[in-house]
């Protein structure tokens, strides 16, 4: 076993590298062979991890949160193994690990950070047992590949019946995510955003109906999607009183709140954008509280931290402020389009989608996004791209854009010059999961040329 976990380990390191040299991510295939060289690689590396393994599982926000957590926990001198650049599943769980251990197969680690995508939590979890495991939110999401919103909350119970120690921290005003801490004995936390922000837009609720009785969910207020103050009409569940309450939100110039724990009342001011944030970063530092049982210098964190593709990241295209977004759901498309109702400029929009087997070929949950809103975002220009560009501009005849209105590029190249050549102070491209990483390479590049690099 010792020489088949050595020789996964540098087959898993030589691919990593030779992909890198090749300009691909090495984070996923390397992986996989590593398991067919030694299939006990992830069980033998992971439980050398002297510490808490964390693993954060939810349909919006993983990769953000995850990558926050590793970041509180570095701060305090910790050495951590995290899959940061959102490779998900098994073999970029298996990547991580590998990467950071010795050639002779020991793995120097006090913590371990794992996103984990909800439909490869069973496989994952069979060779990982987290300490902790962090649920942000549950959307529908990739109807071809998940299925129904039942679908996924199934994945995450057959997963933790594995690892029945694990305790759980939940998104309290997720009814989906709370209801992981009903009947049952394991530790459960619970973070909430607790007061109405007047933030609420009437978008589509998943999780309407109580997941024990099936009755209806009334609300006292509610943030987006089926997040807010919940309770069951016909039986007793409803949102747990928050072991962290965050409060006094706001939006305007950044991003503000407060964070109350254990009598503690912490202020967080970021230059983020996205109400959303505020539930990524509220989850990261209460994980990295309960796991270290010390407060990291948060604020330098925040600071420093810098987001992966496609969360709010911002370029600069001569004088133009240019800023792209990853959406690939309903709710995340939602959130975005509130995100930039908030900025009051007038604007060049463009909105990429693709079907690719990673996309979610079914994209029939356009018609669940409020794209009717976007005619108060002060839209200049708003140009469509991607593989299903003709059903888009479709949808968005029908949320009061007419066909004339729209600039159809099925190009991604053509399709940022004509948004980020429109005269227009601001730039927002949105794109789903394969249209966003092309986008981000063109507007690199563009933003180097415009720079002189």
């Amino acid at each position: 076993m010792r020489i088949r976990l050595i020789l996964g380990i540098w087959a898993c390191k030589a691919g990593i590298m030779i992909s890198r040299l090749l300009g691909k991510g090495g984070t996923s295939m390397p992986g996989k062979l590593a398991f067919a060289i030694c299939p006990a690689i992830l069980s033998l590396l992971s439980a050398q991890v002297k510490k808490d393994i964390i693993v954060v599982c939810g349909t919006n926000g993983k990769t953000t949160t995850n990558n926050l957590l590793a970041a509180f926990i570095r701060s305090c001198g910790h050495k951590v193994v995290c899959n940061d650049k959102g490779a998900n599943m098994i073999w970029g769980v298996c990547c991580a690990f590998a990467e950071q251990a010795s050639l002779w197969g020991k793995l120097s680690a006090d913590f371990a950070c794992l996103e984990v995508d909800e439909a490869s939590a069973v496989k994952v979890l069979q060779h990982v047992k987290p300490k902790t495991m962090v649920m942000t939110n549950l959307f529908r999401d990739q109807l071809d590949r998940y299925g129904d919103i039942e679908t996924t909350v199934d994945f995450l119970r057959r997963a933790l019946s594995l690892s029945p120690d694990t305790r759980l921290l939940l998104n309290g005003d997720d009814p989906l995510v709370a209801a992981f801490g009903e009947n049952t004995d394991r530790e459960c936390l619970y973070m909430s955003v607790d007061e109405d922000t007047g933030l609420g837009v009437d978008d589509a609720k998943d999780g309407r109906f109580c997941s024990f009785c099936g009755a209806p969910l009334r609300y006292d207020y509610y943030h987006y999607s089926q997040l807010g103050n919940f309770s069951c009409t016909g039986c007793s569940f409803k949102r747990h009183e928050p072991d962290f309450k965050v409060s006094e939100v706001s939006l305007h110039d950044g991003l503000t709140f407060c964070l109350e724990y254990n009598e503690k009342k912490e202020p967080f001011a970021v230059s983020y954008r996205g109400f959303y944030n505020v539930y990524n970063i509220a989850l990261s530092y209460a994980a990295a509280l309960i796991s270290m049982g010390e407060a990291p210098d948060y604020q330098a964190v925040l600071a420093a931290y810098k987001p992966q593709v496609g969360r709010m990241e911002s370029f600069t295209i001569g004088s133009k402020d240019v800023i792209l977004n990853m959406a690939k759901n309903p709710a995340g498309f939602n959130q975005a389009i509130a995100t930039l109702l908030q900025d009051s400029r007038e604007k060049d929009i463009l909105i990429a989608v693709n079907d690719n087997e990673s996309d979610g070929q079914d994209i029939t949950w356009l018609w669940d996004v409020s794209f009717e809103s976007l005619q108060n975002a002060g839209v200049k220009r708003l140009v469509v791209s991607g593989l299903r560009a003709d059903e888009l501009m479709l949808r968005l005849k029908y949320a009061g854009f007419a066909e004339n209105t729209q600039i159809k590029c099925h190009e991604l190249q053509q399709a940022v010059d004509a948004a980020a050549g429109g005269d227009a102070p601001v730039c927002y491209m949105l794109a789903n999961y394969t249209a966003v990483f092309p986008i981000q390479k063109i507007l690199k590049e563009t933003e180097g040329q415009s720079h002189g690099a």
